[in-house]
């Protein structure tokens, strides 16, 4: 049984005294818990668990980390880079889905739902509002590069010229996008990242991203990106 959230975050609190600082975001709110996987289970639960497994792996790599709107009440965005002022990195956990056009209907365990299998993998987004923008690029380029050592791969999907995304690559081998007006991103006085960590409307996908190995392997790999960004100025 995994430990409570709130035991979490105050163990990973007292380990950051001594420790370079990431503020790890938990995408989204209970009110508006973002996107429904294809078996109907809200992003933001995907989200709470990553983000605690992130959480540990940068502590086991000596990097402190303060999980920010983990109780899922913080429903201002801006807020939260302020949460954590003293961090070298913020990092803001999600899940994706697709545009409506490519949604398709299926039922499972007796309920309609919404899914897509077209797309899948990783995506990683960085606003050139940032008043630390190139630092916010190396750091989401090293998060993509050794999520791909580990075997996962980038989704091409948000660059594709469609409504609501077309999203230009930063970096298109490690699966970065310019997103400028993400409020995470560009109300962040430190660097900012922002981590689609797969497709949950993706019948597949959604499966590998509910199974704790999977978000440990994620987990660990963002955390390694982070450690080899940080390390050169903060470790």
């Amino acid at each position: 049984m995994r430990a409570p959230v709130v035991l979490i975050v105050a163990c990973l609190a007292a380990a950051a005294e001594a420790a370079p600082l990431v503020a790890v975001d938990v995408g989204h709110y209970l009110a508006e818990p973002g996107a429904t996987s294809a078996r109907g289970r809200p992003e933001f639960e995907f989200n709470r668990d990553l983000a605690v497994e992130l959480a540990r792996a940068l502590a086991s790599r000596g990097v402190g980390a303060k999980l920010i709107g983990a109780d899922g009440d913080m429903a201002v965005l801006s807020r939260r880079p302020a949460a954590a002022p003293a961090a070298a990195l913020f990092v803001s956990v999600h899940h994706d889905s697709v545009q409506p056009h490519y949604l398709e209907d299926w039922a499972h365990a007796g309920e309609a739902h919404k899914f897509s299998d077209r797309f899948a993998g990783f995506s990683l987004f960085v606003s050139r509002r940032n008043p630390q923008f190139e630092r916010s690029l190396a750091c989401a380029s090293a998060i993509g590069a050794r999520l791909r050592a580990a075997g996962f791969a980038p989704s091409l999907y948000h660059a594709e010229p469609i409504p609501g995304e077309s999203k230009p690559f930063a970096d298109r081998a490690n699966g970065v996008h310019y997103y400028e007006n993400l409020v995470v991103l560009h109300s962040a006085t430190q660097p900012a990242v922002l981590l689609e960590a797969g497709v949950i409307v993706n019948r597949a996908e959604e499966l590998a991203l509910r199974d704790p190995a999977t978000q440990r392997r994620i987990a660990a790999a963002v955390a390694e990106g982070v450690h080899r960004c940080l390390g050169a100025r903060a470790l």
